[in-house]
């Protein structure tokens, strides 16, 4: 069909449609009163709010490697056609997206085939704010990890274990990619031992940071990514807001992109406190 033909087309439903919105307006609006007072169907089943976890995508994000990876071209607008309709393209790691097993291992899960049950965990938050803040090359170590336990007890079965290192207040600026004199980049991420002890002692299923990558900046060989991703777990990097939720008790809520053989993608990710 024709852009043209596509334009009218839309054109014409949108009018026939308005006849509609005119009756069903005051039952519409009788409705909404209805709910108003009543909470949405997350919260009806006992949570308290929903704390977006994810920061707004746009050309200027910073990246890992310091290029734009994402751009949108407008195709139509609401003036000329109706309806408003982008082209976006984008690198698969860019913001606040998902590392699937796919991404550093040959035949590991694509991020459309990991199981939609494992995104939708408990959240444990490690807080290593005090240290981030003295040391940008400050890393999870397993001491930090025991200390979580020794707090909030056991890691919840199949959770996230995310990283609240408070680098996503420097997202705004170069300070989240912080590339210092030697040319490396400085940003806290997870040790390898670290991860060991998730993989070993705990069910954890996914892993999240704050900042450009699960190893920290100055990482050389990946660790943390060559161990934790082929094990078919995965990762969120770029998360935001961790201080707004509980080190125990909330739900991450990961809205993984499903293309097939995809190593990761955006997402929208949120939290049920």
């Amino acid at each position: 069909m024709c852009h043209h033909c596509v334009v009218e087309s839309v054109k014409r439903r949108m009018l026939s449609r308005r006849d509609i919105f005119k009756v069903t307006a005051a039952g519409a609006a009788a409705a909404a009163v209805g709910t108003a007072a009543g909470a949405s169907p997350a919260l009806a089943a006992g949570t308290g709010q929903v704390e977006d976890m994810t920061h707004e995508l746009h050309p200027a994000f910073p990246t890992y490697f310091g290029e734009s990876q994402f751009a949108t071209e407008e195709k139509f607008s609401f003036d000329k056609n109706g309806f408003n309709l982008s082209v976006i393209t984008v690198n698969e790691h860019t913001g606040t997206h998902v590392d699937a097993p796919l991404h550093f291992s040959k035949d590991g899960q694509s991020v459309a085939e990991i199981p939609v049950a494992n995104l939708v965990v408990p959240l444990a938050v490690v807080d290593i704010r005090a240290k981030a803040s003295a040391d940008p090359d400050a890393q999870v170590t397993p001491e930090d990890i025991k200390a979580w336990i020794a707090s909030n007890g056991p890691l919840p079965d199949k959770c996230c274990v995310a990283m609240n290192s408070g680098w996503d207040k420097h997202a705004a600026t170069d300070k989240f990619r912080n590339v210092g004199a030697d040319k490396k980049m400085h940003f806290p991420g997870f040790h390898p031992e670290a991860t060991k002890m998730l993989m070993e002692e705990s069910s954890a299923v996914g892993m999240a940071v704050d900042t450009l990558s699960l190893d920290f900046g100055q990482s050389g060989d990946f660790a943390t990514h060559y161990a934790w991703l082929p094990s078919n777990r995965w990762g969120v990097e770029c998360i935001a807001n961790l201080d707004k939720v509980p080190a125990k008790g909330a739900t991450l809520v990961v809205g993984a992109p499903k293309h097939r053989g995809g190593s990761g993608g955006p997402a929208r990710v949120f939290a049920l406190v």
